[in-house]
C-alpha cells in the first residue's frame, strides 16, 4: 500500500520503454530524459509500445516501489 504526501505530481512518459528494465533503468530515464530527480516522491509512469501493460517508479522513504 502506497502512503502518498499532498501534493504529489504525476508524470506520464509519452514514448514507450523496455518492460525489462528495473529501478536503475527507471531511474537513469527519469534524470537523464526530464531532468528530474527520481528521488522527490512524485510518480513516474511509464508503458509498453502497445500500451497494455505500466510501470510506476516511485520513491518512498526508505527504497524505490514498482
Amino acid at each position: 500500500m502506497l502512503s502518498l504526501r499532498g501534493g504529489v505530481r504525476i508524470f506520464i512518459s509519452t514514448q514507450p520503454i523496455d518492460m525489462r528494465k528495473g529501478f536503475d533503468g527507471l531511474s537513469a530515464i527519469v534524470e537523464h530524459q526530464w531532468n528530474d530527480s527520481p528521488l522527490s516522491g512524485d510518480l513516474f509512469v511509464f508503458s509498453n509500445r502497445r500500451k497494455t501493460l505500466l510501470k510506476i517508479l516511485y520513491w518512498d522513504t526508505d527504497g524505490y516501489a514498482i
